[in-house]
């Protein structure tokens, strides 16, 4: 990239996060769609020296060809639910109940408190309940890395593992837990396995059930208002999720608009105008753009 090319694309970022800036201050209602681009960009990174300290020991033990990143050994064929168990219980500890609530998150929170606002997203690793969003604002579709349920989901409830994985990781030895506590069902006596979307046995409770009709009245009740889709590290593997149904919505309703955060995944269809806004950038730095931005305007 030669120098005119980077003052081009310094001035186009810019006027990118200056009309984002509008859309959010004249919105009526924000709704925020997220998946794991977001918590990358926080910290929440699945490789490279986080993987390797955190999971130095399950490297050793099972190998490199396997243990390359947190989310391929997740799919490592362990011999045993103990060393299934030592090494979800880990993952737990790592993305769920050790990180704090991370200055990303928070900022975001800032931005949008003050708006009529609701949270779909795909993460599981529970930061917008930790930032101080409020739970009833948020459906988390694909579930919990602190939630455990039966591996054949031969009943519709999940259990809070908390507990559970904090024991876990105390007892753990040579990446295996304890034979007496590996968690069984306690209905049909079989395996338990995380709360995460992989299959058909995925549990979708009465709390899911909750979470999601009340997605359906924000969205009832906003129709007819002037909002913004404020969507966040979405990529394109769940995108019928988020990706396309923000897309469908903008493109069927002339009051809404869409401003798409993404490093590299930030296309937005031309068919939506000037009512869409791909920001190709690191989503740290946009967003903290964004309530800079926002902020200076509040104080003028």
């Amino acid at each position: 990239m030669n120098f005119s090319d980077y003052i081009f694309q310094k001035d186009l970022y810019e006027e990118q996060i200056a009309r984002a800036v509008e859309m959010i201050k004249n919105a009526e209602f924000v709704l925020i769609g997220v998946g794991t681009g977001l918590s990358t960009a926080a910290g929440l990174t699945y490789s490279g020296t986080r993987f390797t300290e955190n999971f130095r020991e399950f490297i050793e033990k099972y190998g490199t060809m396997y243990m390359t990143d947190m989310y391929a050994a997740g799919f490592y064929p362990f011999p045993s639910q103990e060393a299934k168990w030592g090494y979800w219980s880990k993952y737990s500890m790592v993305n769920r109940f050790w990180p704090p609530a991370l200055p990303l998150y928070k900022q975001l929170y800032e931005l949008v408190k003050n708006k009529d606002y609701f949270v779909l997203t795909t993460n599981v690793d529970h930061q917008f309940q930790k930032t101080g969003f409020d739970s009833g604002r948020v459906f988390a579709t694909q579930g919990d890395y602190g939630n455990i349920q039966c591996e054949k989901g031969c009943h519709r409830k999940i259990y809070d593992a908390e507990k559970m994985f904090r024991q876990m990781e105390q007892e753990r030895t040579d990446c295996l837990i304890p034979s007496d506590m590996v968690p069984k069902c306690p209905v049909c006596g079989g395996n338990m396995t995380m709360h995460l979307r992989c299959d058909q046995y995925f549990v979708e409770d009465e709390n899911w059930h909750e979470a999601a009709a009340r997605y359906g009245v924000f969205l009832e009740k906003t129709g007819s208002k002037k909002g913004v889709l404020l969507e966040l590290g979405v990529g394109f593997n769940t995108p019928m999720i988020i990706r396309f149904p923000f897309e469908k919505m903008v493109r069927e309703n002339r009051n809404l608009s869409l401003i798409r955060l993404n490093l590299n995944e930030a296309i937005v269809p031309e068919s939506l105008g000037n009512r869409a806004i791909g920001i190709n950038a690191d989503i740290k730095n946009s967003i903290s753009d964004i309530w800079q931005q926002m902020e200076k305007k509040a104080g003028v």
